[in-house]
């Protein structure tokens, strides 16, 4: 306990040390001022039924989505509380309308835990994806409260499976229920004593790609960029991504590229700019589609052949506009970022060689519909061959949409676990 605790007040320290010149380490620090006096004053109680979900960040919220949904739906008498740790979840999604009260989660203390715990009162507990908290899970355990991990995933190198992953195995005998993406993470969790209160649900995020799908909205603005040209969108990217597609780009001009940087700064975009050349940012597109200057506005559709998004939130509808999508991420340490945002439209998806955590790319490969790059030529090579070899090309389409659908389910088999188990029904 002491390495954790030292490591909580290791990581409190060092954003604090960084927040006068880090947004992010700031919104961190400034979230959390008096989170406990504002949840209280929030009005939610122990007299309430709440059911709570927490997420680190935007991408476990899109995971956690469909369940939380369809919980609403089936059990509309109940409150839902959402919490994030990351700034990246919580600024986007403070006013998301599918929870009753949304909120930075207080850092990991005992005291901490209590408080929170005390004045939330969950009936039932969702923990998306990872990110275990100790003396919160410790504190739900000890309290009897049901709490499910949530489209879990387990990898031999994680810290669980290590001779000195004592604390953190007992952090897992907290879930009441363990919910994994694969047979291997069941397999492996069965090598450590966890076998009986886990089950291989899948991942929710392919329930939510398809949902996302099926409510695709137009983006006229889009669609007169793109106009009748072959058409690239590169999502999620980051300055090493970038440097792979810029040289195609300028290359092609009779080729759109979309670009959706993962960060949307200022700094970032004049990079992309900088970076790209026969540029325009979406916001000024949009502009000058709505003003009366026509002739400025056909230039520019005519000169630009890279718009950049320079908001958030329209990424997964853009991929609709795509013959070929590129996924950012695969060039940094993290990883791909989520690639069936584009799959589920059936398109050929692109991404760099960092993807051995993410089953879903490397599952994706193996079915024909994603390509790993390891250079801007590699990339240029796919690119010239998906787009002239129309087999190759409609058989990854159809292999990628093909792989998003035969995955979808795991939101209703966490559901039939919640109702048959009476979790919010005693």
């Amino acid at each position: 306990m002491a390495f954790y605790n030292l490591f909580l007040l290791l990581y409190r320290t060092g954003a604090a040390l960084i927040s006068p010149w880090n947004p992010k380490a700031r919104l961190w620090l400034t979230g959390r001022k008096n989170i406990l006096e504002k949840i209280k004053s929030s009005g939610i109680s122990g007299e309430q039924r709440v059911i709570w979900m927490h997420c680190a960040s935007l991408g476990e919220f899109e995971q956690g989505k469909p369940v939380i949904e369809k919980i609403k739906k089936e059990f509309p008498l109940y409150k839902i509380l959402l919490t994030f740790f990351s700034p990246s979840g919580y600024e986007p999604k403070k006013n998301y309308h599918g929870a009753d009260y949304v909120f930075y989660l207080p850092l990991d203390s005992k005291g901490n835990a209590k408080k929170f715990i005390g004045l939330t009162r969950p009936k039932l507990v969702l923990w998306i994806k990872y990110e275990y908290w100790y003396y919160y899970l410790d504190e739900l355990k000890k309290q009897n409260i049901p709490t499910l991990l949530v489209s879990g995933v387990f990898r031999e190198d994680q810290i669980f499976f290590k001779w000195y992953g004592g604390l953190h195995r007992h952090i897992l005998a907290c879930f009441s229920h363990l919910f994994v993406q694969t047979d291997e993470g069941k397999k492996l969790l069965g090598t450590i004593g966890f076998s009986g209160h886990v089950s291989i649900s899948g991942d929710t995020r392919f329930d939510r790609v398809i949902e996302i799908a099926g409510k695709f909205e137009r983006i006229e603005t889009i669609e007169k960029f793109c106009a009748n040209n072959k058409v690239i969108v590169a999502g999620s990217t980051w300055e090493e991504d970038e440097e792979e597609l810029c040289h195609y780009a300028y290359k092609n001009k009779q080729i759109k590229f979309i670009i959706a940087p993962h960060e949307i700064d200022e700094e970032r975009l004049k990079e992309v700019e900088k970076l790209f050349r026969n540029t325009v940012r979406y916001s000024t597109l949009k502009n000058l589609m709505t003003g009366e200057n026509s002739d400025i506005r056909n230039q520019t559709f005519e000169e630009a052949n890279v718009v950049i998004i320079d908001n958030i939130g329209m990424l997964a509808n853009l991929y609709r506009y795509a013959d070929i999508a590129y996924v950012g991420g695969g060039f940094g340490d993290d990883g791909v970022h989520n690639v069936l945002e584009a799959a589920v439209y059936g398109k050929p998806v692109l991404f760099g060689p960092v993807i051995e955590k993410y089953v879903e790319a490397t599952e994706l490969v193996d079915y024909g519909g994603g390509f790993v790059i390891d250079s801007a030529l590699e990339a240029e090579q796919t690119f010239i061959r998906l787009l002239k070899n129309e087999e190759e090309y409609n058989d990854a389409c159809q292999a990628s949409k093909e792989y998003v659908y035969s995955r979808k389910g795991a939101t209703e088999r966490i559901m039939q676990f919640i109702q048959e188990n009476r979790l919010l029904t005693n």
